[in-house]
């Protein structure tokens, strides 16, 4: 039987448009917030750089894989 468990999140490519799971006030940064992987250290490290509504660069930040949310245009095959 399939369980919730079982799902992996998708893997992270580079310029992935991702979502901040948790607040990073050292950062600047809220809960939500969306940004752009821009470096890929390993399927777990990965930099997200974040931009204003002007385009400047907000914070660009290391995080963990588990700090985000990979958002998606489009319903992948494997989720149906």
């Amino acid at each position: 039987m399939w369980q919730i468990d079982d799902m992996k999140p998708p893997a992270i490519k580079l310029h992935d448009v991702v979502a901040l799971l948790d607040e990073r006030p050292q950062d600047g940064l809220a809960s939500g917030q969306v940004g752009t992987v821009v470096e890929l250290h390993s399927p777990e490290a990965l930099e997200v750089e974040f931009l204003d509504l002007s385009g400047r660069i907000i914070a660009l930040v290391p995080l963990q894989r588990a700090d985000v949310l990979v958002l998606r245009h489009e319903v992948s095959s494997t989720a149906a």
